[in-house]
């Protein structure tokens, strides 16, 4: 492995997670020699410890649900619980696949991979297993961790993070879980199919607070009726130790207890004690501050993924180190526009969007300017014959582009392709309605609302 003073990296890029490979990937694919430097797995969160288990462990408890729930499609099955060992070896076996597929891909591609904790040790070098990686340019792609409150200690025991409830050994009889954003409804969802008793205490005034309005409202009501409970509009006091567990107090005095509390307020950058601070590179409250085009301010080094304060998401990490392979390799490149790219959180039913809110736009275009059309899913076949309740909400400026188009129901994430279509083409309501959807799915659906907002609705009311 050539990785000695020796030898000259076109791009030296410190953290194997999305942002990270993405950039390898695509950079030794334009000709660049690049060496990858990672201290856990390739693949970082997203693979090991994000995307790709959390959705193992809800598509089991999707099976679980259908398992007591099928009688209502006249099959008679018998359920007889969950066997956490089976469900961890089967998320497993996909993170595995998943993984093997990586390095092989790493490999063929020629990218010298490098395992170990590295530290930037100048503009354009990183340390590693005491060996000093020179760069002619260098990627930061160190990613996040699970945040927590000050005085809130996270033990791994009956106060986790959302890394601990990945490889849990047991389903809890009961479960806090503050924090009612993507990760928090996830696991709420995840661990009501198996039978868990959820409390989701969310300090904001609703559940996914980021979304529209429209649909946080819609994912508490099928809260509600899967027996999800959940406090909003409060924020978290303090966690003491009960004999059975744990007790969470909140700013107003109530109290909920449980087997466990999960704390998921979110993910925080790692970039303390890596050397950036040393060799000039600008942060905000650990986070790496870039401009458009994942530039640092020294000229030498970028940086991307949950390091800078983008969305948190894998695919924008992806897009992020394509965007700097693709500019040191001396190719055209556009910035993100973050508001077009699609967001999904898997919980049962999903939610998923692209675009802005209702309530942003009004703030752009003004509240005369904007119009809102919601189509709801009873009106559509498929998602009758799977028995899913949601809506297509669609934001269109006036005479204009849809600007946001909000779903919530089961599967809706498979429709936000189509979507982020629409959005980022800048597509006329009209223009929608002349393409013809497929019958009967829930694609459909998609169209049927672009139909009802260009003015001649089909399976709607006007």
């Amino acid at each position: 492995m050539a990785n000695d003073a020796s030898t000259v990296f076109d791009l030296v890029i410190l953290g194997g997670g999305s942002g990270g490979y993405a950039a390898a990937l695509r950079g030794a694919q334009l000709g660049l020699d690049v060496a990858l430097i990672e201290k856990n797995k390739l693949g970082g969160t997203c693979l090991h410890n994000g995307c790709i288990p959390t959705k193992a462990l809800l598509h089991a408890g999707e099976i679980a649900d259908q398992a007591r729930e099928s009688e209502q499609f006249g099959i008679k099955t018998t359920f007889d619980g969950v066997d956490i060992a089976g469900v961890h070896k089967y998320k497993d076996e996909v993170v595995s696949g998943l993984y093997k597929g990586l390095q092989g891909l790493v490999a063929s591609r020629k990218v010298t991979y490098i395992e170990g904790a590295g530290r930037l040790s100048s503009p354009t070098s990183v340390d590693v297993n005491g060996q000093r990686v020179q760069g002619r340019h260098v990627l930061l792609a160190t990613g996040s961790v699970p945040k927590s409150l000050p005085g809130l200690v996270i033990d791994g025991d009956r106060i986790i993070s959302s890394d601990h409830a990945l490889t849990l050994d047991r389903v809890p009889k009961s479960a806090i879980i503050l924090g009612g954003g993507v990760i928090g409804v996830e696991f709420a969802s995840a661990w009501k199919s198996f039978g868990t008793d959820v409390t989701v205490v969310e300090g904001l005034k609703h559940l996914v607070p980021v979304e529209d309005e429209n649909s946080s409202k819609l994912l508490e009501r099928a809260f509600r009726k899967r027996g999800i409970k959940f406090n909003l509009g409060t924020f978290f006091e303090k966690a003491e130790y009960t004999p059975d567990g744990v007790r969470v107090t909140l700013a107003d005095g109530k109290t909920f207890e449980a087997e466990i509390l999960l704390v998921a307020i979110g993910r925080g950058p790692v970039s303390e004690g890596l050397g950036y601070e040393e060799q000039g590179v600008a942060t905000d409250r650990g986070y790496v501050v870039v401009d458009e085009y994942m530039r640092t301010n020294v000229e030498t080094i970028s940086a991307v993924g949950d390091l800078v304060p983008t969305l948190q998401l894998a695919h924008v990490g992806f897009a992020e180190g394509i965007l700097v392979a693709e500019r040191l390799a001396g190719l055209k490149t556009v910035p993100i526009d973050y508001d077009g790219v699609p967001r999904v959180t898997y919980c049962h039913p999903e939610v998923a969007s692209v675009g802005i809110t209702e309530a942003k736009a009004k703030e752009i275009y003004g509240a005369d300017k904007v119009v809102a059309l919601k189509y709801n899913l009873a009106g559509n076949g498929k998602s009758k014959i799977l028995k899913t309740a949601g809506e297509i909400k669609l934001v269109q400026v006036k005479d204009g582009a849809v600007v946001g188009v909000h779903m919530v129901g089961d599967r809706m994430g498979e429709q936000v392709g189509e979507a982020q279509l629409i959005y980022n083409w800048e597509a006329l309501p009209a223009e929608v309605a002349q393409l013809i959807h497929a019958h009967p799915t829930q694609n459909e659906a998609l169209g049927e609302a672009h139909l009802a907002l260009a003015g001649k609705p089909l399976h709607s009311h006007d």
